[in-house]
């Protein structure tokens, strides 16, 4: 399913309305109509009482939309106008002059107190305050009212997404709308995909509102939900090395857990072939632990990583690999990061750079832009901070954005890692990945996922599929996981034992319950 920025949902507004001639008053009409939908199957209507709060802008018309036809079925409502009224314009305007010539009654909100009864004694809130346009801090009577909704207690109906919610980043623009239920309008925006957003929308719908299938499904909308392709068909008659030969390049001294867990994640994903190249004083420890590992002990700094020496041993090596992972626990010892800017730069396989291989090279992203073979990035946020030179929070506020001309300048494929992570390609596309849960923060994770991608391509799919398959069982065993041991316990080790049974599940389709948790939006 794609997923517009607000720029893009006014375009393929004003392109229903030039060229399909589906005027706006329609539009306005099956928006408001598919929100009423919802409060009539999930709630019901018939002796109900509801306040619809309206802001002054579109948002406001689609809920005197949802407001007549409450109105219409057998319920109560009152209808707040929170702003002038006299501001309403085209159809908003139309739709209003329809309730006011209704016996509905019409508040103008000039105080919260005025109206605390009503919302006290409804049994449910219609929110269409403000819509995905939202560009400054919620204030005054709008707050206010907000606030209010919350303290309620009482079932919340957003249209197109909590009012306070910024339609392009999902941030709270000072307060929002905690919702039970949203309609997005034509298709999600990012806004309900990404959090705290998503979370406020509670269960999340999307109505195309008559748009026809060419105009949502456009190549020129570049951002996506993750539903990434199926696996191939297992060979019957495969061997180990059908599956995918990976050499992982990982730890050191103070590190034992990345090289294990990103080299048997390899292998409980699906992989073939795991040779794990790490200090030689380390191998004994690791070997007890994952025997099925292949073992390339590496001679050693002083402080116990990977020593320079090692570099055309490794190099020669690679050349008989599918992929190369490069970096988990690595450390940062000054000759390991230059063996690790020089591998970079002659390796001709895909290569997966993370954790500290990702920080070697952002002194040289040169690097990376001269590769002629495939590179995938695994940056966590402030790994993502130190590639770009921008603060978390700068890249926080405005994660797409960051994140495609990352992909461009560095013509890499980047896995942003974090709640919904996302996979962004060089040529502008990013997937929002659904999977996945609070528990997954947890040491190691991101090592599990570093074995989990190239299970994937050692499976036959492409390395731009792989990767988004990866991130997705990755999320999915973490969720697993969560289901089976508790999300508050889950360690890395959970993650990867579930990777089996992730892979399973999906190879054989996933049930009602995954799909549905996966699929971002409900379309109705």
């Amino acid at each position: 399913m794609k997923v517009s920025r607000v720029s893009e949902m006014r375009m393929l507004d004003a392109t229903a309305i030039e060229n399909f001639g589906i005027k706006d008053e329609l539009l306005m009409e099956n928006a408001g109509q598919a929100l009423y939908s919802i409060i009539l199957n999930k709630f019901g209507v018939i002796d109900r009482k509801f306040v619809v709060f309206c802001g002054i802008g579109n948002n406001g018309g689609d809920g005197f939309v949802v407001a007549r036809k409450i109105h219409s079925d057998g319920g109560q409502v009152t209808v707040l106008i929170l702003g002038d009224r006299t501001k309403f314009k085209g159809s908003a305007r139309m739709n209003l002059d329809i309730v006011s010539s209704l016996p509905i009654e019409i508040m103008e909100v000039n105080s919260i107190e005025t109206i605390l009864m009503d919302v006290l004694h409804c049994d449910g809130i219609v929110d269409a305050i403000f819509g995905t346009g939202l560009v400054r801090d919620v204030e005054g009577i709008y707050r206010d009212a907000i606030e209010l909704i919350n303290q309620s207690g009482k079932p919340v109906f957003s249209v197109d997404i909590p009012s306070g919610v910024n339609g392009d980043t999902g941030k709270i623009m000072g307060c929002a709308v905690n919702a039970d239920y949203t309609v997005a309008f034509g298709l999600p925006k990012i806004g309900n995909m990404l959090y705290p957003g998503y979370e406020l929308c509670g269960s999340l719908y999307v109505t195309h509102i008559s748009f026809p299938p060419s105009l949502y499904t456009l190549d020129s909308m570049k951002i996506e939900v993750n539903n990434p392709a199926v696996f191939p068909p297992r060979d019957l008659n495969a061997h180990k090395g059908d599956l995918g030969e990976v050499l992982f390049i990982a730890g050191s001294s103070s590190y034992f857990g990345a090289p294990y867990f990103s080299a048997m994640a390899f292998l409980k994903a699906g992989g073939g072939y795991s040779r794990l190249a790490l200090p030689s004083s380390m191998t004994p420890y690791i070997a007890n632990k994952g025997s099925e590992i292949v073992f390339i002990p590496q001679k050693e700094t002083a402080s116990g990583s990977i020593s320079l020496e090692n570099r055309e041993a490794l190099l020669e090596l690679s050349e008989k690999m599918d992929m190369v992972v490069l970096g988990p626990g690595l450390s940062l010892n000054e000759e390991t990061k230059k063996l690790v800017r020089e591998l970079a730069l002659e390796i001709e396989r895909p290569l997966l750079l993370d954790g500290d291989g990702i920080t070697a090279l952002c002194e040289e992203l040169e690097i990376i832009k001269q590769r002629k073979a495939e590179t995938i990035l695994t940056p966590h946020m402030g790994e993502m901070s130190r590639i770009t030179g921008l603060s978390v929070s700068e890249i926080d506020n405005n994660k797409i954005d960051i994140l495609q001309r990352t992909c461009r300048e560095l013509n890499a494929v980047i896995v942003l890692k974090g709640a919904h992570t996302l996979t962004g390609y060089p040529d502008d596309r990013v997937y929002i990945n659904l999977s996945g849960n609070p528990g997954m923060a947890t040491a190691g994770s991101g090592d599990v996922l570093a074995g989990t991608i190239p299970a994937m391509f050692g499976m036959g799919l492409s390395i731009q599929d792989a990767v988004r398959k990866g991130v997705f069982i990755h999320g999915f065993a973490g969720d697993l996981a969560a289901e089976y041991e508790g999300e508050d316990g889950i360690t890395a080790r959970d993650i990867m034992d579930y990777l089996p049974l992730a892979v399973k599940m999906e190879r054989e389709g996933l049930e009602e319950e995954y799909m549905e948790r996966y699929i971002g939006a409900r379309i109705i």
